[in-house]
């Protein structure tokens, strides 16, 4: 009887903690900007498996691979990077499930994957797009004024402007698209449109039309955690809007800062290389 009351006690701590623990994000009021909203500003990152596949995977030998006497190996241009180019497992960022596509844009999808080396935007340092953007391995500063709002990524130099003021629709299709936020209490909601179709959300190969409407939720949900929501809607690839979630970190040393990784100058020679008058060796 004593036993048993001790396992229902300790049952009833355990439960009231893991009630308190969303409380505790539901309370959390982040420090003030000075516009008066949460403040937003630092360096920030996610730490996942986003970027090599958004959907659960498990680890596999690489990226690029071909077919092997006992399962797929890695492709031989990519087999000499052992380890290093291999895909570590993920449970995924994805709410509800396998991505809905239509049926003829998954079979795209299944295209990308199977020519990932040549079709993905990130190997040739094309600008990331969003939401990818947010979830590569690489560190973004929010700056945040009274005014304005602006996302500088390391990656490739990429820059977003958040337009406080809707300036209506964008002019052109471009690769990081036109942003537009709003608050809703203490989370900074964005609407981005204006995208263009050459980005894709992973190594895997999803990816996107130019229908695609990205709606981003950021919430200061603790000192150190950025609560980070993009729901997808593209009525051309999908078949209804879905929505990926994540935390996103912020990068804590005293002397954490955004440094140059302007990776174009290191895919001249893969873009370029063989219009040489003496191309180089392989």
């Amino acid at each position: 009887m004593v036993q048993d009351s001790f396992t229902m006690f300790r049952k009833l701590i355990i439960g009231a903690a893991c009630l308190a623990l969303p409380l505790a994000a539901q309370t959390y009021r982040a420090p003030r900007s000075a516009s008066g909203h949460a403040d937003f500003n630092g360096i920030w990152q996610a730490l996942n498996e986003a970027n090599y596949d958004i959907e659960e995977h498990v680890a596999r030998p690489a990226m690029a691979l071909r077919p092997g006497p006992y399962g797929p190996v890695p492709a031989a241009a990519v087999l000499a990077l052992g380890a290093v180019g291999s895909v570590p497992p993920g449970v995924g960022v994805v709410e509800g499930g396998a991505l809905p596509y239509k049926p003829e844009a998954l079979a795209q999808k299944k295209k990308n994957q199977e020519d990932w080396l040549n079709l993905d935007p990130e190997i040739k340092c094309y600008l990331p797009g969003v939401p990818r953007a947010n979830y590569m391995p690489y560190p973004f500063q929010i700056l945040e004024s009274n005014s304005a709002f602006t996302f500088v990524y390391e990656y490739a130099g990429a820059v977003r402007n958040i337009f406080l003021k809707d300036p209506g629709k964008a002019p052109i299709d471009s690769w990081m698209g036109q942003s537009v936020g709003r608050w809703d209490g203490d989370t900074l909601v964005v609407d981005v449109t204006g995208l263009n179709d050459q980005t894709w959300f992973d190594r895997a190969g999803n990816y996107h039309s130019d229908k695609l409407h990205v709606t981003e939720r950021y919430t200061r949900t603790s000192p150190e955690i950025l609560s980070y929501e993009a729901t997808i809607d593209d009525p051309q690839v999908f078949t209804r809007s879905w929505k990926m979630s994540m935390p996103l970190y912020r990068r804590a040393e005293k002397n954490a800062q955004l440094l140059d990784f302007k990776c174009v100058e290191f895919v001249e020679e893969l873009l370029y290389g063989k219009y040489r008058k003496h191309p180089l060796s392989k």
